[in-house]
């Protein structure tokens, strides 16, 4: 397959590379990377001509949300997310053989923080927020709306399947991503409770990930909203115990929300990534029969340390 990645040059994008490019024509879009074809991520150029007979557009592109939430950073996160998916709609209205399929990055956090209860794409509430929850968390819902909304309202040929990919936390070894901090943390005895850590975390193992989108390509009949998410979500508490045990680490010291305030603050980015309860499950996953290779924490958490 001709594959084609805009704001690829991440995590998600490099593990995607990875996996496929031996086997297909994988091209990276990036604003800063060198080696790679380059794209500003709001605007047509050269970089549109690749899109032109590929069969899958799959497009990654939007600051990070590892930050402060500030309203600068936060009309940044807003503005790459939406002028990104725009200007790929515009350029696949633009080719004589457009792609079949768009897969467009998304995230979970589009559901209403939930302790108790579940959120998949046919009953998920979205767009609200318990009472116990920061009114502020709602910036984050508004920007996954506007970056749906966007992918919705692109005027692209008929025969291109739109998927929005409403993504958990992709766990891979790799350093910098998401389980590296928490192994680290719990290697420094941090890894216990946060604000009780009763809190759900829902994630997907990064083979997962790659597994996932390479069911969706092959299943024709989805589209719309997919979440990207292992069936086994679990209590902040529970997976961090779960990953000390994995490192023979016997304790984490716990946190209170003003504990983890300061710590975020230290560390430049913002609370809602460790307090908001993401209770997610992959409905549309699992009813389409995909089998997920690392559906548990406990499990996935060991073959994570296994990977060099």
């Amino acid at each position: 397959m001709k594959i084609v990645i805009p704001g690829g040059s991440g995590q998600v994008g490099r593990l995607l590379a990875q996996a496929w490019g031996d086997a297909h024509q994988v091209h990276v879009l990036s604003r800063s990377a060198q080696g790679l074809h380059h794209w500003d991520g709001a605007s047509l150029g050269p970089w549109a001509e690749l899109l032109e007979d590929a069969d899958v557009v799959i497009n990654l592109a939007g600051r990070t949300v590892d930050c402060r939430y500030n309203d600068r950073n936060l009309r940044q996160m807003m503005d790459s997310r939406v002028r990104s998916t725009r200007v790929v709609g515009e350029a696949i209205a633009a080719c004589a053989r457009p792609p079949r399929l768009w897969l467009q990055m998304s995230t979970a956090t589009i559901y209403a923080h939930s302790l108790d209860r579940p959120n998949d794409e046919r009953s998920g509430r979205i767009g609200g927020w318990e009472p116990d929850a920061p009114v502020y968390w709602k910036h984050s819902i508004d920007i996954a709306l506007a970056w749906e909304r966007e992918l919705e309202l692109a005027q692209v040929p008929d025969r291109v399947r739109k998927v929005a990919l409403r993504t958990a936390m992709v766990m891979t070894p790799e350093a910098g991503g998401v389980f590296s901090v928490l192994r680290r943390m719990a290697r420094l005895g941090l890894g216990g409770p946060i604000a009780g850590g009763q809190q759900k975390v829902s994630w997907i193992h990064g083979r997962d990930f790659v597994r996932a989108l390479e069911f969706l390509i092959a299943n024709p009949d989805i589209e719309g909203p997919v979440n990207l998410c292992a069936p086994g979500p679990l209590p902040q508490r529970e997976l961090m115990a779960q990953l000390r045990d994995a490192l023979g680490v016997p304790l984490g010291l716990p946190a209170t929300a003003w504990m983890a305030e300061l710590g975020a603050l230290a560390l430049q980015t913002d609370t809602e990534l460790l307090l908001k309860s993401r209770y997610v499950l992959p409905g549309r996953l699992q009813e389409a029969g995909f089998a997920f290779a690392h559906p548990q924490w406990g499990e996935a958490v060991r073959d994570l340390l296994a990977q060099p």
